[in-house]
């Protein structure tokens, strides 16, 4: 079995390789036809760049985009459907689960992306939902509906998965939230320590079951507020286990993920 500082050797040389990927990645789509995954037109760049000024927006046009965002206002509870920009639904607020944000559904149209993104390493529209992210955010935090946290801390890959795939694509979003937001990121104070089977398919029982004690947290870290940054939000049962481990010492844990998955039956 490895040891501790192998590992973390690993993880340096794998994120110093990812670094050098996506640059190249960001050559190669300069050179590249720009159309959109969704409906294959054309992607327009006037009106986005008046947003995002020195972005290129790319995997994804502006139309399928706004279509695909959420419409009205979602409890950060439990995903529900709400009336008013608040924090929580009436149900939620009897116990008040961990903030989750995210901009959109992944059943309302950029599902297939965000699953081609960790999938197919199809990374062209990352960059493009998870500025929708940086939005939803923004203005959350402008309402005083949620709290701007101290840090930015990926959902780590155990390093035989994160060999397997080649990188983290909660890393990548927690990259470009870190550029959008200005928060820090901190990608070494939390590990994988457990090779947890794909949650994929599991029932909520199952999978907090494959996730109890995945995680590890190094000692002497400070941070009080801190977002945990994944791809996709389920069960919640991964941010659960990971925030658990900041309970004891009183630290307030949010979620940003680029879509919350709905899913009836495996709540259970």
């Amino acid at each position: 079995m490895p040891s501790s500082n192998n590992l973390v050797d690993i993880h340096h040389l794998l994120r110093s390789c990812i670094s050098s990927i996506l640059r190249a990645r960001a050559i190669l789509l300069g050179s590249l036809p720009n159309r959109c995954l969704l409906c294959q037109q054309r992607i327009e760049q006037m009106g986005y760049q008046q947003l995002f000024p020195h972005k290129v927006l790319t995997g994804v046009c502006q139309v399928c985009l706004a279509a695909s965002l959420y419409q009205h206002e979602v409890c950060l509870g439990c995903g529900r459907e709400i009336a008013l920009l608040q924090a929580y639904c009436g149900k939620c607020l009897k116990h008040k689960p961990n903030w989750v944000v995210a901009p959109c559904s992944y059943h309302q149209g950029l599902g297939p992306l965000i699953a081609a993104i960790k999938y197919q390493q199809q990374c062209a529209p990352l960059n493009a939902i998870t500025q929708q992210l940086a939005c939803r955010i923004a203005l959350l935090i402008k309402h005083g509906i949620i709290r701007r946290p101290q840090v930015l801390i990926p959902v780590p890959l155990h390093p035989n998965r994160l060999r397997h795939r080649g990188f983290n694509q909660a890393w990548l979003i927690a990259k470009e939230l870190s550029l959008l937001t200005g928060i820090p990121l901190d990608d070494g104070c939390l590990i994988r320590v457990v090779d947890t089977a794909p949650q994929t398919g599991l029932a909520g029982k199952q999978r907090r079951r494959n996730c109890h004690g995945a995680f590890k947290l190094k000692p002497n870290m400070t941070y009080q507020r801190v977002a945990l940054i994944d791809d996709v939000v389920t069960t919640g049962t991964t941010v659960d286990e990971i925030s658990r481990l900041f309970s004891p010492q009183f630290v307030h844990v949010q979620t940003w993920c680029l879509a919350r998955a709905e899913a009836p039956g495996l709540l259970d």
